[in-house]
C-alpha cells in the first residue's frame, strides 16, 4: 500500500538522484507523458540505473509504460530487467489489454528472472474503460490497484478536471477496486497546481474519508501532504483500539450488546476498527 507516489521522468538524472530522499512510499519512473517521443528509447534505457537509485531508501519502484503496444512491450521488458516492482499501465483499455501485458511481463520474467513477479496498477483514462472497471481490475491477480486518470478523462469528456466532473468516474473505479479487494488511488481533483497546499490538504482529507488508500503527485512538495493525509490519525487509532478492547472485554464477560461513549458497537463498527488498526500496523 502506498500513501504517496511521486512521478519522476526516468531520463532526468537530477530528479532521479533526489527521488529516494523525498519521502514517498513509491516512486513512479515515468516513460509516458513526461517523456518526449524522441527520448522514449533513452528513457527506457535509463531504467537500469534509475530503479536501484530510487529504491535505496526502501521506496517501491514503479514504471509507467506507454500505451502504444510497440512502445509498451519494450517498456515492460526494460522494467523487468531493471528490477522494478510494479508496472503502471497507462490508458488501460480492457481486460484483454491487461492480459496481453501480463503475458509480456511473464515472458520478460522468464528471461530476466527477477526475485519476485511484478505487480500491475491499471490506469483507467477514458469513459469506456471506467464503465468496464471491474472487469479490467479482475482480469489478473497481478492487478493490485486502480486509478482514474484525471487529466485524460477530463479531456475526452471535453470538460475541466474539477471535483464535480471527476467525482462520478473516480467513485465508479474506486467502488470496483474495493469490491475486488484491491487498493484504490486518487483524489476528486487534480494536483497540477502543487503550490496550493490548502486545496491539496482538502482534496486529500476528502479522499481519505471516502476510503482511497493514497494518491500520486508530480512535485516532491506534495509528498508530505499525502503521507500525512493518508495515514490514520493518532486519535482515530486510539479510538479503534478502545473499540476492540471494549468488545473483547464484553465477549469475555459473556455480554451481548456493548457500547462506547454512548454509541453501540456493532459488527461494522468493530470491522472498521480492525481495518484501521491493521492499516496503522502496515504503515509502521
Amino acid at each position: 500500500m502506498f500513501r504517496s507516489l511521486l512521478y519522476v521522468p526516468a531520463n532526468n538524472e537530477r530528479f532521479v538522484a533526489k527521488a529516494a530522499d523525498r519521502g514517498a512510499d513509491g516512486i513512479i519512473l515515468d516513460l509516458e507523458d513526461s517523456i518526449p517521443a524522441t527520448e522514449k528509447a533513452s528513457a527506457r534505457a535509463a531504467l537500469m540505473a534509475a530503479v536501484p537509485q530510487c529504491r535505496r531508501n526502501g521506496a517501491g519502484v514503479l514504471v509507467r509504460v506507454n500505451r502504444p503496444i510497440r512502445l509498451c512491450i519494450p517498456d515492460v521488458e526494460a522494467a523487468v530487467a531493471a528490477g522494478a516492482d510494479i508496472i503502471k499501465l497507462a490508458k488501460t483499455e480492457s481486460a484483454e489489454h491487461v492480459r496481453l501485458i501480463v503475458e509480456a511481463m511473464a515472458d520478460a520474467e522468464a528471461e530476466f528472472k527477477p526475485p519476485n513477479p511484478l505487480k500491475l496498477i491499471v490506469m483507467l483514462e477514458d469513459p469506456s474503460a471506467v464503465l468496464d472497471a471491474r472487469e479490467i481490475i479482475t482480469a489478473s491477480d497481478r492487478v493490485i490497484a486502480a486509478v482514474t486518470g484525471s487529466e485524460d478523462i477530463s479531456t475526452i469528456l471535453e470538460a475541466e478536471p474539477l471535483p464535480e466532473v471527476l467525482r462520478m468516474p473516480k467513485q465508479w473505479v474506486h467502488m470496483a477496486a474495493k469490491a475486488a479487494g484491491r487498493y484504490s488511488y486518487g483524489m476528486y481533483g487534480t494536483v497540477a497546481d502543487y503550490s496550493d497546499r490548502d486545496a491539496i490538504r482538502s482534496l486529500v482529507a476528502e479522499a481519505q474519508r471516502h476510503g482511497f488508500d493514497g494518491a500520486s503527485c508530480i512535485h516532491p512538495s506534495v509528498v508530505e501532504l499525502l503521507n500525512e493525509g493518508f495515514s490514520p490519525a493518532p486519535d482515530a487509532v486510539a479510538h479503534a483500539q478502545r473499540v476492540i478492547d471494549v468488545l473483547e472485554e464484553s465477549e469475555a464477560a459473556g455480554l451481548g450488546a456493548v457500547s462506547l461513549d454512548g454509541k453501540m458497537i456493532d459488527k461494522p463498527v468493530a470491522d472498521r476498527a480492525k481495518r484501521l488498526l491493521a492499516k496503522a500496523a502496515r504503515l509502521r
